[in-house]
């Protein structure tokens, strides 16, 4: 038993073509719920339903102030889903009741590494190098003008013994770098990531801003402790000292100091073995289910 489904081009926010591709979807199938899963879709879903009473449901992702609340998240949207409590405090800051959000976590499958990569033997790095690592977007959003700021902050004993690898970017920007006085590898697009990540003895996350954190996600189930900045909903997947570090937002040395404590073999191992479980909390299984619910309390008289 297969599912039906239909494509629409969404050009724009607000494209109208695209909404009236969607609104003919729906007088056809008569949904119970129609979902808009970016900001893009939510736009174009309330001008395909005008004037329709289906129910609808928005997934908010991040965590900027919201602009427009009184046209876009008025009360045409029958509920929200934030992906953190992060994204649905900052809704309510913004002026949307706390009773129209529900929060439902984020799900990623569990990754799973098929050959691990060996960064020391690749690289020729000595063998008690500790490889760190960022992945995904390498913006200063993302936190890679903070990196050379953190390795400013460490001993020299524990620079001399670190070396970080830069995974993302585009597939022909790899080589050697220098991130001040950091010196590393850019590894570029990685299509085998699960393996490249988990071949990382540390994940750095110095992101400034952050709905949830899936990256940090795959590190714990990979078993690589993370050391992150707390914004957003971060706090909400590391407990500190247990699988991994926070640190409060641009505190380069209490992040230099976190990740200076995971140069201890054991330490490391022992925020390492606790990594799986917790990411397992962040199933797609869950987010289904916590999916599911806010659909069932819609149709609940």
């Amino acid at each position: 038993m297969g599912m039906a489904t239909a494509s629409a081009q969404m050009r724009a926010d607000w494209d109208l073509r695209s909404a009236k591709r969607i609104r003919a979807l729906v007088r056809i199938w008569h949904p119970d719920v129609v979902h808009a899963h970016d900001a893009r879709s939510h736009a174009i879903a309330r001008i395909a339903l005008a004037g329709d009473d289906t129910p609808l449901v928005v997934t908010r992702r991040v965590t900027f102030p919201l602009k427009s609340v009184r046209v876009k998240y008025g009360p045409r949207v029958d509920r929200f889903i934030a992906i953190s409590h992060a994204v649905k405090a900052a809704m309510v800051r913004s002026g949307v009741a706390p009773s129209r959000i529900g929060v439902v976590h984020s799900g990623v499958p569990k990754p799973v590494a098929k050959a691990p990569r060996d960064w020391r033997s690749e690289m020729e790095w000595p063998a008690d190098t500790v490889v760190v690592g960022m992945v995904g977007a390498m913006t200063a959003e993302k936190g890679i003008d903070q990196i050379a700021r953190i390795a400013d902050c460490l001993p020299a004993s524990a620079l001399a013994r670190t070396k970080i690898v830069l995974l993302g970017g585009a597939a022909d920007s790899t080589g050697p770098l220098a991130l001040g006085r950091l010196r590393g590898f850019r590894a570029g697009f990685v299509s085998e990531i699960y393996d490249a990540m988990a071949g990382l003895d540390v994940l750095w996350h110095p992101a400034s801003t952050e709905g949830l954190g899936t990256a940090l996600i795959d590190a714990l189930a990979l078993g690589v402790p993370p050391v992150a900045f707390d914004v957003g909903g971060v706090g909400e997947i590391i407990q500190t000292g247990v699988n991994g570090f926070t640190v409060p937002l641009g505190d380069v040395r209490a992040f230099a100091r976190s990740y200076a404590s995971l140069l201890d073999g054991e330490t490391r191992a022992r925020l390492a073995g606790a990594g799986p479980s917790r990411a397992a909390l962040f199933s797609v299984e869950q987010m289904t289910d916590g999916t599911e619910q806010v659909y069932r309390e819609l149709s609940t008289p």
